[in-house]
């Protein structure tokens, strides 16, 4: 019986409990009935069910106690910080790097009691800091645990639990900088610099990706690419990386100096995983790496449950709020699959001596394809419930690129250790690397074009065909005959088709679609008559992706092309998710307000334009669109006090249907409307500027009568939309009030 393995993943449950389930108060309680039935299954039970029995009591015994001490000890500090505005003094753990707003950067807070991190956001004077620097500075503190009221686990499964926002000149001296404790940051901070260096910007930020893990100067183009396409995990630091540079060092040490590689190999691995940030995935791989090579050295089998159990056991001791990463759970559900079904079915393929029977080009389509299908096995479920698509191409992908990865990879890390030697030949080597970049680059984004390279879970049609599939899988295992797997493939592609017909149905009939999105704290709202689309405005100041947003809901109705896109003003709860939308979908015509010359939104919405070849128009005057069956009237604005009054307004009619967006224009601009324009009653209308107490005013609302009112807002916004005033005004009118914080997403669809 694996005893360690036992206790290892029992401890993984009772943390996953804590984490999801318990509230902490409650956690005491919890470890103590796990102990009293553990003591009453020693006394029922016998032999190795009483040790089972026992070792999955303890485990999750301590899981339930450590959680609660972790919680009290280590998070509990922080959150006693947040919401005040205090001054701090703070050591970067990290170099800073710069953001839409200035910087960011990792700090360790120097006060007793407190022993995780924080993020400090400050303005772009402090990108010269350097880690062990220490500043002293003023600040409003946050929790990390949740943001603008949603709870989030980003910030606390790395560590992080307080984010510090700037609100004064900061302090700086040189504190501990050049310590040996941060030579990790310092190593991949030289890296980063010898890259520069060394290769092109149209694929360094690609090569710092595939060394480094540091995914944020990637273009929204090419993280869209590799993302359709299936291959983010190949720039998110992983196993897989660490089993590239293991390769490396099997080629210059050899594979029978057991000695000599472990003492070279168990180093240099977490060496490697310090300078990536320690990531859950990169410290299960260096562990399992670890004892997979020490094994022979103590004259014992290498178990991968045991390990990998250890793994997990060793990062939730030193981290509980671990267990919500979907780093780490993509990475163990991934290796779970390799062990469960790559295995056996590379065995079997031996057994049946396919390399000798159909040569090696075959063994090794079926070898990356028993690896694909054993990496997806238990990471599908994930993907679609933390990303909500499925790359159907994912098969292809790797077969085409994983060999690729591994070389640029491994070239890439040779030419930068080159390079600290001899510049001249390692730009030389270089190229081979570069070349791999763009290769990887251009096959993920023809990839991702393809017609259904992946599906999207925006119904729960297609979350029924998911467990559709693994009943299938499930029936599969327990049954027997030859034909049982070609069968469910085929059962499951037929399904998947009939879904995705019955998905865009839909869209199908009706005279107009009016699908107002849930982005957060943000406006996005998706116009469809027949086989027209329009899409007014595309943002979110939530931490959400409005162009992912728009993008999965548009391609999982059937829709690739967007005849109009309208943003109403460049702000980014109204614009921000446009980098994102435009990378994922075809846009025949743009239209913009022609405000705010010198606004660096504008001027970014327009080199992305040019990029894409999109022809623009700026709305100076009052403009008719047809849109199918239905037209758009938009208007052009109407004040010119500040931007929120200069947006563009538009009218969408489909025969004695009419739908009023006003953006974020207050009551004296809805004034102006009014008196300047014949505007119908209307049947729905979009709540102005989220619910403003401002906006969305009784003159409007006497004037229009809406039946139906949205309003787009996040959860727990810190503007507190939408207001009360607002929305008694628009019940006073009589309209039935929707709204994406409350309802998500809200679909109406008008009849013919």
């Amino acid at each position: 019986m694996r005893v360690l393995a036992t206790v290892c993943f029992a401890f993984a449950a009772g943390i996953a409990a804590a984490q999801y389930l318990l509230p902490l108060w409650l956690l005491p309680y919890a470890a103590l009935g796990c102990a009293v039935l553990g003591a009453l299954w020693a006394l029922l039970l016998h032999g190795r069910a009483r040790t089972r029995a026992a070792l999955v009591a303890l485990g999750l015994t301590a899981a339930l106690v450590w959680n609660y001490g972790y919680v009290r000890l280590v998070q509990m500090p922080f959150e006693a910080l947040a919401g005040q505005t205090l001054t701090l003094s703070m050591e970067a753990a990290d170099y800073p790097y710069e953001t839409d707003y200035g910087c960011r950067v990792e700090v360790r807070i120097l006060a007793p009691g407190l022993h995780g991190k924080a993020v400090y956001y400050a303005d772009r004077a402090l990108l010269d800091l350097a880690p062990g620097m220490r500043l002293r500075a003023r600040v409003s503190a946050n929790s990390a645990s949740s943001i603008r009221g949603e709870p989030v686990s980003t910030h606390t499964a790395r560590g992080v639990y307080l984010l510090l926002y700037s609100r004064g000149e900061a302090a700086v001296e040189r504190g501990r900088a050049g310590a040996l404790r941060y030579l990790p940051q310092r190593l991949a901070h030289r890296v980063e610099g010898m890259t520069a260096r060394l290769f092109p910007e149209r694929t360094r930020a690609f090569i710092n990706a595939i060394l480094l893990g540091e995914r944020y100067a990637l273009s929204a183009e090419d993280k869209v690419s590799l993302s359709e396409a299936g291959l983010s995990h190949v720039t998110a630091v992983s196993g897989m990386h660490c089993a590239f540079l293991l390769s490396i060092l099997y080629c210059l040490i050899g594979r029978h100096r057991l000695r000599l590689l472990c003492v070279t190999a168990i180093p240099l691995l977490f060496l490697y995983a310090l300078t990536v940030g320690m990531t859950p995935s990169v410290v299960r791989a260096c562990i399992m790496l670890s004892l997979l090579l020490l094994a022979p050295l103590f004259e014992r089998e290498s178990d991968p449950p045991t390990s990998l159990g250890l793994a997990l056991l060793l990062i939730l001791l030193q981290n509980p709020f671990a267990v919500k990463s979907v780093s780490l759970q993509l990475s163990f559900a991934a290796l779970a699959g390799l062990l469960c079904v790559t295995g056996p079915l590379v065995e079997r393929m031996h057994t049946k001596r396919l390399g000798k029977r159909y040569g090696a080009v075959v063994w090794f389509v079926l070898a990356s394809l028993a690896t694909t299908a054993g990496a997806q096995a238990f990471t599908v479920p994930l993907s679609a419930v933390y990303f909500g698509s499925l790359v159907l191409v994912g098969v292809l992908s790797n077969l085409l690129c994983l060999w690729a990865a591994s070389l640029t990879f491994s070239l890439a890390l040779v030419s930068v250790a080159l390079g600290f030697v001899y510049v001249p030949a390692a730009r030389l080597l270089a190229l081979l690397p570069h070349y791999g970049a763009l290769y990887l680059l251009r096959v993920a984004r023809l990839l991702g074009t393809l017609p259904y390279h992946a599906v999207y879970f925006n119904s729960d049609g297609l979350r029924l065909w998911l467990v559709y599939v693994y009943a299938l899988l499930a029936a599969c295992v327990l049954l027997k005959g030859r034909l049982r797997y070609p069968a469910a493939l085929t059962l499951a592609l037929v399904t998947l088709a009939l879904t995705l017909w019955l998905d865009a149905r839909p869209f199908q009939s009706g005279a107009l679609h009016l699908v107002a999105l849930d982005v957060g704290q943000g406006q996005s709202v998706v116009l469809r008559a027949g086989d027209k689309t329009a899409l007014i405005d595309c943002g979110s100041s939530s931490y959400l992706d409005a162009g992912d947003i728009a993008a999965d809901y548009l391609l999982g109705a059937g829709v690739r092309t967007l005849d109009c896109l309208l943003l109403s003003h460049y702000h980014d709860d109204h614009c921000d998710g446009l980098p994102t939308l435009l990378a994922r979908m075809e846009v025949r015509q743009l239209l913009l307000p022609d405000i705010a010359p010198d606004d660096p939104l504008r001027a970014q919405t327009l080199a992305l334009a040019a990029h894409y070849g999109i022809p623009v128009t700026f709305v100076r005057e009052d403009v008719t669109l047809p849109l199918g069956a239905a037209s758009l009237t938009v208007f052009a604005p109407l004040s010119d006090r500040d931007m929120n009054e200069e947006c563009l307004t538009v009218l969408c009619s489909a025969g004695d249907f009419d739908a009023l967006f006003t953006a974020d224009i207050d009551a004296d601009s809805e004034y102006r409307l009014i008196a300047t324009h014949n505007l119908p009653d209307v049947e729905v209308m979009m709540a102005g500027h989220h619910g403003s107490r401002y906006s969305t005013g009784e003159d409007l609302l006497a004037e229009l009568r809406p039946e139906t009112a949205i309003v787009s807002c996040g959860a727990g916004n810190r503007y507190g939309h939408p207001d009360i005033e607002a929305l008694r005004r628009l019940d006073n009118a009589g309209a039935e009030i929707y709204r994406t914080d409350l309802q998500g997403t809200i679909h109406i669809t008008v009849k013919e």
